[in-house]
């Protein structure tokens, strides 16, 4: 180019006279002449650049928006994540997911696989998600390129208990309960609840929460949801979170406060309507409590990919994947076919879960404690401190939480006008919708 520009200038040299002519002087040309060249190369490069994208079906804008990023490692702060060595990631941890399936053609999934699926809905062969609310708790516990990812590097199965209307039976979702234990998976996670079933101290007549102590008694942990009825609360945590042996999570905002819709646990004991003795240390319910207010999480059947869920169905999915780098530190803890693991690792959460300043013990909604992931792997603990209202959500083995598009967000390409604008958007302003 240099050789170009220098033959340019003789050319001029040797033709001042007739170039003055022109109107045109030696010392305004050249810029010209890099204005043309500049403008030819800017539009040669957006053509190609439109070419491509006409030819590709899945680019993704941007990826997840910033917002939701920020957010994502303000929880991964509160919960210690981000103090953990690089190297837990959950690998050679088996984690079952029992929810409404998982899609994996989302961008967010890409390069995660799946050892093993079941639909106890519809029994189809192939993975599917007619609901959305699996996928973006697959996504909190192993999504590798989008939001979430916690514990990425674990092994994978996937059972379909809950339909395209978020919602799912006590049989299909404890058929979904048998075929995680049957497959070996070491951590069972259930964001879903409903109704605890007729029963005392161990003994119950509900199906679901059989399936659910046949797997305890190999000694696979279960975490389920706590419920989403706080600003209403029935007075006691949802099923299958209120076995004994269970680990029940409830849901913190990013201030450290008890999210307002988590459910309060009972742990005086009652008679009426389904009798339980008083819970004891360290089996009070909930157990903990983990992200579940405006959490970051992958979106299907929407407008973009990347958005936010609330409810404690986003905490029980965090504390999932937390509990699989745990185990992949202490491969001992791994199922044994006894509950002493149980019990290690609760007794661990009692002990080592962030309280809020000048609380000590257990509280019926605060449990013992934020999740600290340090302190269960053998660390110290974190701080906590403040809580923000959300509405009521109800639930009978639904899936417990909301979701909704981030305050700005990355979709698919399609080349029209919204994906541009989605780009540049900063929304200051969130208004939550409630839906399951």
């Amino acid at each position: 180019m240099d050789q170009e520009i220098d033959s340019f200038s003789d050319f001029l040299n040797r033709n001042d006279e007739s170039v003055s002519t022109r109107g045109i002087s030696k010392t305004s040309a050249l810029p010209y002449l890099i204005t043309a060249v500049s403008t030819l190369v800017t539009g040669l490069s957006i053509a190609i650049l439109a070419m491509w994208l006409l030819s590709e079906e899945n680019v993704i804008f941007g990826g997840p928006p910033a917002t939701l990023l920020a957010w994502q490692d303000d929880y991964e702060e509160m919960t210690g994540i981000d103090k953990v060595n690089g190297n837990l990631d959950g690998s050679g941890v088996t984690i079952c997911i029992v929810d409404s399936g998982v899609d994996l053609s989302h961008p967010g999934m890409d390069g995660v696989s799946i050892t093993g699926w079941y639909d106890a809905v519809n029994g189809k062969i192939d993975p599917y998600d007619d609901q959305g609310h699996g996928t973006a708790m697959t996504g909190i516990i192993a999504s590798k390129g989008g939001v979430g990812g916690i514990a990425k590097g674990s092994e994978l199965l996937i059972a379909k208990g809950i339909d395209d209307s978020g919602s799912g039976t006590d049989e299909g979702i404890a058929e979904a309960v048998d075929w995680c234990s049957a497959q070996g998976a070491d951590i069972i996670s259930l964001s879903l609840g409903g109704d605890q079933g007729p029963g005392l101290s161990g003994l119950t007549l509900d199906v679901l929460e059989n399936s659910v102590e046949d797997a305890l008694d190999e000694g696979v942990f279960v975490v389920a949801a706590a419920g989403n009825d706080g600003t209403d609360d029935d007075g006691d945590v949802a099923s299958p979170g209120s076995v004994e042996d269970v680990i029940c999570v409830g849901g913190v905002n990013r201030n450290g406060d008890v999210w307002s819709g988590s459910s309060e646990g009972d742990n005086n004991g009652r008679l009426w309507p389904n009798p339980i003795l008083p819970r004891q240390d360290p089996d009070k319910k909930p157990e903990v409590i983990a992200p579940a207010s405006e959490v970051p999480v992958l979106l299907t059947n929407s407008g973009s990919w990347y958005g936010y869920s609330s409810g404690t169905s986003a905490a029980t999915a965090w504390v999932s994947g937390i509990l699989a780098l745990v185990v992949q530190n202490e491969p001992d803890l791994a199922r044994s076919g006894d509950r002493d693991a149980i019990e290690d690792i609760k007794n661990r959460i009692s002990q080592t879960s962030t309280q809020k300043e000048g609380v000590t013990g257990h509280d019926d909604r605060f449990g013992y404690g934020i999740v600290n992931t340090v302190g269960l792997i053998g660390g110290m603990s974190n701080d906590s401190t403040s809580n923000r209202d959300f509405e009521r959500m109800l639930y009978s083995h639904q899936p417990m939480s909301t979701t909704n598009v981030a305050p700005d967000s990355s979709t698919k390409a399609d080349l029209n006008p919204r994906i541009w604008d989605s780009l540049i958007a900063e929304i200051h302003e969130l208004k939550a919708s409630t839906r399951f």
